[in-house]
Parts: C-alpha cells; structure tokens; sequence
C-alpha cells in the first residue's frame, strides 16, 4: 500500500499546527479561549487605553462581513465572525497561500507525485486547513458563549436586585465572566460609557453571533428601557428559558446523535474497506485499475459519499 495518504494526512496536521502557532505567536496566550482572564481586560492591564482596546475589538470583530466579497473568503466571512478571528480577511487570504507553498513543499520532498497533483493537492490542503481551523474555533466558541450565557444573565439580575443600574450590571458581567463572553460583554459596557444605547449595542451582537437567546436579551433590555418594569424579573425569566432552551438543545444533539454518526460510518467504511483490501491483497484491484471508468468510478463514490454526509446532517438538523 502507498504511504502517499498518510503523508497527505500528516502535512495537512502540521498546516493545522502551523496556522494556529501563528495565531498565538501574533496576537499572544490571551487570544485562546481557555485564558484565564479575558482578552479586553488582559489588553487594559497592559496599559492600552480604553478607548483603543474597545476600537481595536470592534474592528477584529465586525471585519469578516464586510469582506465576503474577496474571492473564495466568502466560505470563510460568517465563521470567521463568530469565531472573531483576528487575522484580517486579506491575513487569512495571505496564510492560506502560505500553507499552500508550505505543503507543495512538504509534498515535494516527500512524495513522488506529478506536479500538477501536488499543486492542486498543495491548494487544497491550504484552503481546508484554514476552513478547518476557523470551523473548529467558530464551534467551540459559540458553544462557550451558549453555555456562559444563563450564568451572565443571572448575574446581572443579581446586580439589579442589589441596587445596581443596568450599565453596571453589563460591567459586572464584563469583570467577572471569562472569554468569549467576558470581551463581548465588555465591548458592550465601554460602548454604554461613550454614550450608545445599551439595547442596540445587544442587538448588533446577537446580529453579528447570529445566536437567538441573545435576541431575546437584546428584546426584553429594549423593551423595559420604552415601557418600563421590573428589568430584574424579566431577565431572571429570560435566564430560565435560555437554561431550558439549552438543555432541550443538548437532548436534541443527544437523540441524533446515533443518525450521524451512522452517517458517518457509513461514509467512512468504503474508505476504511478500501485500504484494508490494499493492505491484505495489494494487486487486489490491478486488473481493473487501467479500465477507462475506474477514475470516473472513483469520483462517483467520492461524491455519493459526500451527499450521504451531507443528507444525514440535513436529517439530522432539527429546528428547535
């Protein structure tokens, strides 16, 4: 069997390792989402002024969707939004042909494929690193900030019943809370303090996560600003449809859980089954590899398999 698919795996590890080595070594340890402190205190305690950090924050932030129109970015705009990437579009667009060279050359030396395969191979593994790497950092950190999120909103209605205004209440959240809320919440508070309407600046985050319970943050803050009531009543409600709305999501993730990963073993047997047989029989498949539809074939399993993945997580995508 060809040693060439594991050395496309192992170059394509260390494109993964390369890309998030990079991240760290440009923006430092408080960018991680596992920082103890949040990233917008980190950068206050280090002497940036206020003002700066909150527009240094805004731009990493709001910068993605503005530039979905740059070519192939726009697979990258709405996960690199969420993730809040601090790379700028055209820095990401610039790692991606960096990682492609970085792998031409890794395959060069260690394969001895044509040149034509290892370009387009160096291409791919270049663009699905970073799409893989911003993925994973989108998911994780949306998935921080739906779980952080109920403790936030009853900590300020904590803050409210011991006498605290609301903007206080937002500053609370933005000391205590760690990231990726803490910094949100944070950005949230200096905007209050330079005079922007505490309802908006909720709204254009729940906007720009595109996440529901902060919409309906955002709408219980509005509405008690124009029509008055108890603001603590309200959100210490708000908290325990969010708690409920979350555990219902992870009983959802739970029941589908077996469809997926059906669908992926499903996928993934052909392929697994495939070099078994490589390994036990090498010349198993020699006597049709040279017929004029094996290539054809081959991009017909490839594809079926993808849909396959793809029907199961449309299946599987249930609404709540």
């Amino acid at each position: 069997m060809s040693v060439e698919p594991i050395i496309y795996g192992l170059i394509f590890l260390g494109v993964l390792a390369l890309v998030e080595g990079l991240y760290l070594v440009t923006f430092g340890k408080s960018i991680s989402l596992n920082s103890r402190v949040n990233r917008r205190l980190d950068m206050l305690d280090k002497g940036t002024g206020r003002e700066e950090v909150l527009e240094k924050l805004r731009k990493e932030m709001q910068q993605h969707m503005k530039s979905r129109t740059i070519p192939l970015y726009s697979l990258l705009g709405e996960k690199a939004q969420k993730a809040a990437i601090a790379f700028t579009p055209r820095q990401l667009v610039m790692i991606m042909g960096l990682l492609a060279v970085v792998a031409f050359v890794g395959l060069s030396i260690a394969t001895q494929t044509e040149v034509g395969v290892r370009a387009l191979m160096s291409v791919g593994i270049g663009i699905g690193a970073v799409y893989f790497w911003v993925s994973t950092k989108a998911n994780k950190r949306m998935s921080m900030i739906e779980e952080q999120l109920p403790d936030a909103v009853e900590l300020m209605v904590r803050s409210l019943r011991v006498g605290h205004p609301f903007a206080s209440a937002v500053q609370i959240v933005a000391k205590d809370v760690q990231d990726p809320l803490g910094t949100e919440f944070g950005m949230i508070a200096d905007e209050s303090a330079y005079g922007r309407d505490v309802g908006d600046a909720l709204k254009e985050m729940a906007e720009r996560l595109d996440m529901q319970d902060l919409r309906f943050l955002a709408v219980a803050v509005t509405i008690q600003q124009t029509s008055g009531g108890n603001l603590a009543e309200i959100l210490a409600g708000l908290a325990k449809v969010i708690r409920a709305r979350f555990r219902l999501f992870r009983r959802v993730k739970a029941i589908t859980a077996e469809a997926k990963w059906s669908g992926k073993f499903l996928s993934a047997f052909p392929v697994v089954a495939l070099i078994v047989i490589n390994v036990g029989d090498p010349t198993y498949y020699d006597e049709v590899r040279d017929h004029a539809l094996f290539i054809p074939a081959c991009f017909a399993v490839g594809i079926l398999l993808a849909l396959n993945l793809l029907v199961m997580r449309i299946l599987t995508d249930i609404k709540v």
